[in-house]
């Protein structure tokens, strides 16, 4: 299964934190929110790829057992955006905020101890409501911009991957992401009240996955990284929504973000456990930095952008939260950790990542369920045939 791939960084190099990320110290909040995401004026980002196509003339299905159930299941578990979703669903976007805001009277879990001092302090109601309209709106565009940059890997996995199962597999992939950016467009256009452009953080990531010549960092990148925060967030949102197209929507999604996950931890095992301890390295650098970006993401710096709130104040805030109650911690390590556990990479190369995963306070998260032991991975039959909701 294996196969011969590129290695562009001179064996036994390292590089330090600054290095990675473009910054010494890793939770520096200041700096996390004034990189702030703003679209092209031409409606168009190009970005140079590296990566040379790959024909394989081995075209014997099923060698791979695991990626070829899945690929069997994935066929199965196709849906159509158009008409398996109930589009005529009344979405009221205000009532949903004010619902939510019901649930959780202090604002976000922040009570007046931590907006004190702060341009949030002197909020009314009307500001708190177009908060909540306007994080929405950020949310499921990022989704949206997400789902897009998993539709560009993908179909770049399908021309390098160098086994037909695994062609096979991400085609399918392909055409579940095409509709992902349909749905979310979608639903922003006919039942929210706004987009955003992509996060910064999210499209620097993004950027250097595409760019990399390095077949297994695509999957790394996209499949283990990206698409495992993704899958993580829709089951929150899922979670905590009642608004029944956005919950049925988010289920169907979640049902293939399953698959793809499983998908990357599938391909990279065996190749992974064949790599020297300075390859081992680099992937555990660029899954460090993935980790980073896809966490700076979250801070939503669009929002309070836009809202006009200063970054002193975002960072006064954060600073007196506690920080064992961090949504955003769970959202975004409860299914990477695990993942990259069974891809071996917390304690390969003397166990570099598990000292930064441990630094960071999420190695905890390291024993949950690896996403090849999703239910949804493997799953018979279709959601519409399964009537999940």
């Amino acid at each position: 299964m294996t196969t011969e791939i590129d290695r562009p960084q001179a064996a036994g190099e390292m590089r330090s934190t600054e290095e990675i990320i473009g910054r010494a110290d890793v939770n520096d909040l200041e700096a996390i929110l004034s990189f702030v995401g703003h679209q092209e004026e031409s409606g168009r980002h190009p970005v140079h790829d590296n990566c040379d196509a790959e024909f394989t003339w081995d075209y014997d299905k099923g060698r791979l057992e695991k990626l070829d159930k899945l690929y069997e299941k994935a066929k199965n578990a196709q849906w159509n955006a158009t008409t398996d979703l109930p589009w005529e669903t009344p979405v009221d976007q205000e009532a949903q905020v004010m619902a939510n805001f019901a649930t959780n009277p202090t604002q976000m879990g922040w009570d007046e101890k931590v907006l004190a001092g702060t341009a949030l302090a002197k909020w009314d109601d009307k500001q708190w409501l177009r908060f909540g309209v306007e994080s929405q709106n950020w949310t499921l565009s990022q989704f949206m911009h997400g789902e897009q940059g998993a539709l560009l890997c993908t179909a770049k996995i399908v021309e390098t991957v160098p086994w037909i199962d695994a062609k096979y597999y991400a085609a399918t992939q392909v055409v579940d992401e095409a509709r992902h950016v349909e749905v979310f467009s979608r639903y922003l256009d006919e039942k929210l009240s706004g987009h955003y452009p992509m996060n910064a953080h999210l499209g620097m990531l993004l950027d250097d996955i595409i760019a990399d010549s390095r077949w297994d960092m695509t999957y790394l990148g996209m499949q283990i990284m990206v698409e495992g925060l993704a899958l993580a967030a829709f089951g929150f949102m899922h979670q905590i929504s009642e608004e029944p197209l956005l919950k049925k929507m988010l289920r169907y999604v979640m049902a293939d973000e399953a698959r793809h996950v499983a998908f990357g931890v599938l391909s990279l095992q065996e190749l992974y456990h064949e790599l020297s301890s300075s390859e081992l390295r680099e992937r555990q650098e660029f899954a460090f930095e993935a980790a980073v970006r896809m966490r700076d993401r979250l801070r939503s710096q669009e929002v309070w952008d836009r809202m006009d709130v200063p970054w002193k104040d975002i960072v006064t805030i954060n600073e007196r939260q506690d920080p064992a109650n961090d949504d955003f911690q769970i959202l975004l390590f409860s299914k990477i950790v695990p993942n990259l556990r069974k891809l071996g990479l917390l304690d390969a190369a003397d166990g570099w990542l598990r000292q930064k995963f441990t630094e960071m306070g999420v190695i905890a998260f390291e024993n949950l369920e690896d996403s090849t032991e999703d239910a949804d991975a493997f799953a018979d039959g279709s959601p519409v045939a399964r009537s999940v909701a």
